[in-house]
């Protein structure tokens, strides 16, 4: 992939696509062909087809997707497999039809089973039960990578697939009934520092571990995936940065600048006691993660409140 390529980004106005448009443009790449979704329906094959004979993208980021948090996902299950599934079925097809060099195509770390062993391995796939509130978003996901695998196979097609961990960063959703952990814990934390309350109360005992990533460190691993990778396995990309729901909330805590109490509302339910990507194969390749929990967090916070 060189700088004169011709790269389509797909779901560039997202948190993810827009980090990889980010990236490629530090790196010198300035042919992007990027459509947003009302220019460009990806659940239409036809309209889809007719975009890769006018372009003739040489590479794909495929970042498009329709995502949401868990009420969103429970609600809509129709939605979420229908569009998920036609928007990776329609742009693969359309790279393989229309000899396109090479696709990345991105995942969740969702699609593995709710009981997975931890940390999390390539290999853990389709060994156990899905997440019941999430499965529809979950099966589509692992239909995408089964395409890039399988159309590889049967195709010779140069087309492969990554997972990524929990994300923040620049394009998150801090609404608080229907964001992620992290910009939820900013959002509650400014919020109360603003009206002088007295406490913040979070969810259950803290004890549960997680991992997160920056969405920037995630473009920076997609990039060096296009570059340096290429087989039918997918490829966890994970920062190894894990810490309990409570660390992090005292981090945050810290850097909004909160005075009052944190408080463990113990009576609710923790979830899952660890969620943990193994990202040593990707890791193994020579790829490293450059931004601090803490450095991110205090870039998130400046740039957003």
């Amino acid at each position: 992939m060189n700088p004169h390529n011709k790269i389509y980004v797909a779901g560039h106005n997202g948190m993810v696509g827009s980090a990889i448009v980010r990236k490629l443009k530090a790196e010198g790449f300035e042919n992007l062909v990027l459509r947003s979704s009302k220019e460009l329906d990806l659940r239409d094959q036809s309209a889809v087809n007719a975009f890769f004979e006018i372009e003739k993208p040489e590479y794909v980021f495929l970042a498009a997707a329709k995502v949401g948090g868990i009420v969103a996902n429970n609600t809509y299950r129709a939605d979420f497999l229908y569009d998920n599934l036609m928007i990776e079925a329609n742009v693969i097809h359309a790279a393989y039809v229309h000899k396109v060099t090479k696709l990345l195509f991105l995942g969740s770390s969702c699609i593995y089973p709710k009981f997975a062993p931890q940390p999390m391995k390539e290999e853990d796939l389709l060994t156990g039960i899905l997440e019941p509130t999430n499965e529809p978003y979950a099966i589509a996901k692992i239909a995408g990578i089964k395409l890039c695998e399988n159309y590889r196979r049967q195709y010779g097609c140069d087309f492969i697939s990554a997972m990524p961990t929990n994300l923040y960063g620049p394009g998150d959703n801090y609404d608080l009934q229907n964001s992620h952990v992290i910009p939820a814990l900013i959002r509650k934390f400014h919020e109360a520092k603003v009206s002088g309350d007295k406490e913040v109360v979070v969810w259950g005992t803290g004890a549960p571990l997680r991992e997160f990533m920056h969405v920037d460190d995630l473009a920076n691993a997609c990039y060096f995936l296009m570059m340096n990778y290429s087989d039918e396995q997918f490829v966890n990309i994970g920062s190894g940065q894990e810490v309990s729901i409570k660390e992090l909330a005292e981090m945050i805590k810290d850097i909004v600048g909160f005075e009052g109490a944190l408080v463990f509302d113990t009576s609710k339910p923790d979830g899952t006691p660890r969620k943990l990507m193994d990202s040593e194969k990707l890791m193994g390749m020579g790829y490293k993660v450059n931004i601090t929990l803490v450095e991110g967090l205090k870039t998130v916070y400046i740039n957003n409140f």
